[in-house]
């Protein structure tokens, strides 16, 4: 399944980014451990720090990336998304039948 994971930083997190810590390297690894991979980390302006796009197996491996970062004391919160499909969602949706309680 793919995740966004909307993250702030700490400060000792953003000092390590500037020190030359290689994120890319350490995020694909803990990806990877879950069995899911990295696609992007960006920076973003706005309520968060950083925009991360990834794959992962199934909900509990999304849970368990998300423990990790945040017992390491570098991720002061934020939130994850899930991201579904459009066109098969719709399609899902225009059979689905629901009646009205009314």
């Amino acid at each position: 399944m793919k995740v966004i994971y909307l993250i702030n930083y700490a400060p000792q997190a953003f000092k390590g980014l500037m020190a030359g810590s290689d994120r890319q390297a350490a995020l694909s690894a803990l990806f990877e451990s879950v069995g899911g991979k990295l696609h992007r980390i960006s920076f973003t302006q706005g309520p968060y720090d950083l925009l991360i796009e990834a794959e992962v197996p199934d909900e509990t491996a999304s849970m368990a990336v998300w423990t990790a970062a945040r017992a390491s004391g570098s991720v002061l919160g934020g939130a994850t998304l899930t991201v579904v499909d459009m066109p098969a969602t719709l399609a899902l949706a225009n059979k689905a039948v629901y009646k009205s309680a009314g």
